[in-house]
């Protein structure tokens, strides 16, 4: 137990580097509070332990989110542990140079986090994981014992995930008012990710393939239609240039996105032979400091949402809503049956819906 504080305080970072400035400073305000010793947290290490963390920011050295994130480290060593991190301007590379061995750890989106481990990195399926409350459950439910081997593909192991905002339908041209209307439209899809371009050609549209440095700037300047992005980027990227007085946000949650810390279980295996009894023990840590985190979380997701000025959010008619569920349903189980999505993670995500709403007609049904 002593040793393996460690790794909240990176997952603590990690979460930090893929969310938002304004998460890390809520984050890093909680963390302050955290003292070896105190509310049950193990005193600090006898050794130092160092750890490598292969860390994406856009703007690189100069980003808030990888300053934030070096604050965090400040930390860990509170603990004896000393974190070194490698940032780098694009989440390619930063996934590459963690999987050829240069980091023991990787702060990366849950998408991109799936090549290591598609059990968590299904998380993010379409349509899934309708609301925040939902997200709460799902991520109590993988502090579970029997949940936390199914995080591991060896050599990596996903140890930390945490929400960064539901995934919104913005368009430049408010007429494009329903999903039929996309056909023939230019949409942004990540052109690492094939299920989002298969998805797209289903609604008849184009996809063009972006990725996170460049999809906001094809939207601001029309070379596409249509993008998906959480509140978080709506200031950050500057999204209003692209919707302009015309454009419109679809007040429906396409997905969930979440960031997740990935280690190499043989690089820390190394420094913490005894590394799985470690990770049970950070069970314990997170269920009494999770629901607190999750909170401020969660009411700077809400803060940032409501910050978006009226006028860009479109209500979905209250009749398109089960077509829309449907639709998304019916990708998720096609994506499953090609691969794309685990299939014990769609299990668990759809009992995780029907704890919250069991009349949902899927409940009934054994295709998900």
């Amino acid at each position: 137990m002593l040793k393996f504080l460690q790794k909240m305080i990176l997952a603590v970072c990690c979460w930090v580097l893929i969310t938002t400035t304004s998460h890390a400073t809520e984050v890093m305000t909680f963390g302050q509070a955290l003292k070896p010793g105190e509310n049950g947290l193990p005193p600090p290490l006898e050794k130092p332990l160092y750890i490598s963390v292969c860390l994406f920011d856009i703007l690189g050295k100069n980003g808030d989110i990888y300053s934030r994130a070096k604050d965090l480290t400040l930390l860990a060593r509170r603990w004896n542990v000393f974190v070194d991190i490698q940032v780098f301007t694009d989440e390619r590379i930063t996934a590459e140079n963690f999987k050829a061995g240069q980091c023991d750890a990787a702060g990366i989106s849950t998408l991109r986090a799936r090549q290591f481990n598609q059990f968590i990195g299904s998380i993010d399926a379409v349509g899934a994981v309708p609301s925040y409350a939902h997200m709460r459950t799902v991520l109590h439910t993988l502090l579970e014992p029997k949940v936390i081997p199914l995080s591991i593909t060896e050599p990596y192991q996903i140890v930390g995930v945490m929400p960064i905002g539901a995934l919104y339908v913005m368009v430049r041209d408010r007429s494009i008012n329903s999903i039929e209307k996309a056909a023939g439209k230019k949409i942004a899809v990540l052109d690492w990710d094939k299920s989002q371009a298969k998805m797209v050609q289903k609604l008849g549209a184009q996809p063009v393939a972006s990725d996170i440095t460049n999809f906001a700037g094809k939207f601001n300047n029309g070379q596409v239609d249509i993008i998906a992005a959480p509140a978080i980027a709506f200031k950050a990227m500057e999204l209003y240039r692209g919707l302009g007085d015309t454009g419109a946000i679809y007040n429906f949650p396409l997905a969930q996105i979440t960031g997740s810390l990935v280690i190499n279980r043989e690089k820390i295996r190394a420094k913490l032979p005894d590394l799985d009894q470690k990770i049970m023990s950070l069970r314990e840590v997170g269920v009494q400091f999770l629901d607190k985190v999750l909170d401020q979380m969660f009411a700077f997701i809400d803060k940032e949402e409501a910050a978006i000025p009226a006028k860009y959010w479109m209500k979905i008619p209250e009749q398109d809503y089960a077509k829309y569920n449907q639709m998304m349903r019916e990708a998720r189980i096609l994506m499953t049956k090609d691969g794309v999505y685990d299939p014990r993670m769609m299990k668990l995500l759809k009992k995780v819906r029907c704890k919250h709403e069991p009349s949902l007609a899927e409940c009934s049904t054994n295709d998900e």
